[in-house]
């Protein structure tokens, strides 16, 4: 019962206390007006070069932009802890780590969540892409297993935070490369072998795969070979982000360097 209360509580009263200062004025244009110019963009270079439709565009566009506030939201829940000078303070307690550090991590998926099933709805308003009525609640569960996956990145990179004095510019240049590697407006099938290899295993590849296949009418029972993939790959990175953020936590110990001066 402790555990479960580090876990929903103690990660919502991390978050607001991280994040809940910020104007919505800031995050309106960066997590909902963002990732629209993004999918408007893409689709009317689709639309110039005569490949693919509107619709890839929006799906693929809309579920990668996940990854900002997957990764740059669990990087700060670690690195933020650090320059308020209260990281050593959370982890000199007695709570268990799974459920402390995890806690931090479900405002971020929820968040996620939010940013992509946004943009997809709005996506789809703004180019007439037809979504049928029947596709939103297998999408619902797509999107919420693309987020989590991602956030399962997020929790390295928080980790490396640790060790690093800030992860921003990392955290940048793995959105880019998603962008690039995970099909979402170059199909797999047309980037190089070894783009393709990486791009299978980096979260929100399945994901948007998956995406595609239910907006345009597909069963959910019919993509969950890909829903799957999904969540082993973000299982996988959950799993050495835990295991990271417990070594470099003793590594920091060691070198005195839990906090940001």
């Amino acid at each position: 019962m402790n555990s479960l209360r580090v876990l929903l509580i103690g990660g919502l009263i991390s978050f607001r206390a991280l994040f809940s200062w910020l104007s919505p004025w800031i995050y309106v244009p960066t997590m909902l007006v963002a990732p629209i110019f993004q999918i408007l963009l893409f689709a009317y270079i689709g639309r110039s070069a005569g490949v693919q439709s509107d619709g890839f565009f929006v799906v693929g566009n809309a579920v990668q932009y996940a990854a900002i506030p997957c990764l740059f939201g669990m990087g700060h829940a670690i690195e933020g802890e650090r320059w308020t000078q209260t990281l050593g303070l959370v982890l000199a307690t007695p709570a268990r780590r799974l459920p402390l550090f995890l806690g931090r991590a479900l405002p971020v998926v929820v968040n996620g969540f939010f940013v992509a099933l946004f943009s997809i709805a709005v996506g789809s308003l703004l180019l007439r892409v037809p979504v049928p009525g029947g596709a939103w609640l297998p999408l619902l569960v797509v999107l919420a297993v693309a987020s989590a996956s991602c956030t399962g990145l997020g929790l390295v990179t928080a980790a490396l935070g640790l060790r690093v004095r800030e992860t921003a510019v990392l955290t940048n240049v793995l959105f880019g490369i998603m962008l690039v590697f995970c099909g979402a407006n170059v199909p797999l099938s047309r980037l190089p072998g070894w783009m393709a290899t990486v791009g299978t295993g980096l979260p929100l590849t399945h994901a948007i795969a998956a995406a595609r296949l239910v907006a345009t009418g597909s069963s959910l029972g019919s993509v969950a070979g890909l829903v799957g993939s999904e969540a082993l790959v973000g299982l996988g990175y959950g799993a050495v982000g835990l295991l990271a953020l417990r070594l470099l936590e003793a590594e920091s110990r060691r070198r005195a360097t839990l906090e940001i001066q």
